[in-house]
């Protein structure tokens, strides 16, 4: 297997940015060949303090470090990590513990859909079925950090805003302190 695309939104940053196989040159001669993104992907992850995901203690960090050592990458420097699964999983007992339902149960919205048959195009390399997947990625990181923001209450280890110059609740942000 290979990684295809990842999403990320820095907090401060209002635009979700994205990286996908097509934006590296390699792409036209190998269409499997992720060196490129997992470089860039391993770059996120050296820079973040903490990095915020959804089941991404169980699956997506496993895998992106999967992919870090079969290219010779070392460790990313120590980050810590806030999964938002766990944290539904903890704190609450929701009907699912999915992603979309936590969305829509919290007012959120919903996953984005995508359309059948996707999967093959995007494995048989099309440009186009990329471009929907990234667009899948995008709407992700978006209702993340949306479900995130409404679950950081429950949040035991997340990190004092303080220490950034947030004057605030250093669990939920609140001025009302």
């Amino acid at each position: 297997w290979y990684m295809l695309s990842f999403a990320y939104k820095w907090q401060h940053e209002k635009r979700v940015k994205t990286v996908a196989l097509p934006d590296f040159k390699q792409f036209r001669k190998d269409k499997e060949d992720d060196s490129g993104l997992v470089e860039s992907l391993w770059e996120l992850f050296d820079s973040a303090d903490i990095i915020i995901a959804h089941n991404g203690d169980k699956f997506d960090i496993k895998r992106a470090n999967t992919r870090f050592i079969e290219h010779g990458l070392k460790p990313p420097e120590p980050y810590r990590t806030v999964d938002t699964c766990k944290v539904a999983r903890r704190h609450f007992g929701f009907n699912s513990n999915k992603l979309d339902y936590l969305g829509k149960f919290l007012g959120l919205g919903g996953k984005k859909s995508t359309p059948k048959g996707l999967w093959l195009e995007v494995l048989a390399g099309s440009k186009k079925a990329i471009k929907t997947m990234v667009d899948y990625n995008k709407r992700d990181v978006t209702l993340l950090k949306d479900v995130f923001l409404k679950l950081r209450p429950y949040v035991p280890n997340y990190i004092n805003r303080e220490l950034f110059g947030k004057v605030g609740c250093p669990r939920c942000g609140s001025k009302k302190v």
